[in-house]
């Protein structure tokens, strides 16, 4: 085993299972909801969020941790381990400042803190933390581990659809006017993760159908692939649709793991609830 510890952030869709095996740290994002700040995954839990954001007089807001919540995890594992590295993943730089204060903090700890932008998030980082550990547990040096997580980067895909948009209004991806005619005119949208990790409109229609038909042109990309090596099927209060998606993609992939999860409150945030998203690893 290699002498590095893993940290991410909240926004990573693990398994609880996942973290423990796995020994990742995981620094928390906040959420604030109605004037109350929570930290993602310890005050307040996925399901939990969802309810409260139905029943917000506003629609809540994220931050990214401080420098300070780095700090303190890298000199924790720096004084528990004093000859480890630390590998430090996170969600895309285009979505959040995150990174950036992972980068401020490893100038500031003793620890040896190399970072790395997924150009990701949810279960599509979780493809590249779960890689990283793997190749720890087989004692990879980091610079063979930040090589493959530039290729897994490069296989990992993510499409959402979204039935509300009045979240993507407030996070800028629609102006107030698109969004306030979208939702009498009863649109959807189909949007995807680009390669710089930024979120992009891919598809507007009327009523589910325009979403059914997005999620089969996303499946018809996923036939392209020779090889589909893991499947994320992750949604914002929507667990029958969820479970539907993953029961449609094993019986396609029937050799291809799937994890479905209730997404994170950092994601459903943004997405507002009713979203789905599709995310694989693919070459």
């Amino acid at each position: 085993m290699s002498n590095i510890k893993i940290v991410t952030d909240s926004s990573v869709a693990l398994t609880a299972e996942e973290v423990k095996t796995y020994g990742i740290y995981i620094v928390p994002l906040s959420v604030q909801i109605d004037g109350t700040v929570y930290e993602d995954g310890i005050t307040i839990q996925p399901n939990e969020f969802l309810e409260k954001m139905a029943t917000s007089q506003s629609l809540p807001q994220t931050s990214q941790p401080a420098i300070g919540k780095f700090t303190a995890v890298y000199d924790e594992i720096a004084q528990q381990y004093p000859d480890d590295e630390i590998l430090s993943l996170h969600l895309s730089s285009r979505l959040s400042g995150t990174i950036h204060a992972a980068e401020q903090a490893a100038a500031l700890t003793n620890a040896k803190v190399t970072t790395f932008d997924t150009l990701s998030t949810d279960r599509g980082q979780a493809f590249m933390v779960i890689e990283a550990a793997k190749m720890v547990a087989k004692g990879a040096t980091m610079t063979e581990i930040l090589d493959k997580l530039l290729e897994v980067r490069n296989q990992t895909h993510i499409f959402l659809s979204f039935t509300s948009l009045n979240n993507m209004v407030a996070g800028g991806r629609l102006s107030k006017t698109q969004g306030m005619i979208g939702n009498l005119l009863n649109i959807k949208v189909g949007a995807g993760v680009d390669k710089e990790g930024a979120v992009e409109v891919l598809a507007k229609g009327r009523g589910m159908k325009a979403i059914a038909k997005f999620h089969d042109s996303v499946i018809d990309g996923m036939k392209a692939y020779s090889e589909v090596m893991s499947i994320g099927i992750s949604h914002a209060g929507i667990p029958e649709v969820a479970e539907k998606m993953a029961a449609r993609l094993q019986r396609l992939f029937p050799e291809t793991p799937i994890v479905t999860q209730v997404t994170t409150p950092i994601v459903s945030t943004h997405t507002g609830a009713g979203a789905l998203a599709i995310i694989y690893r693919a070459r």
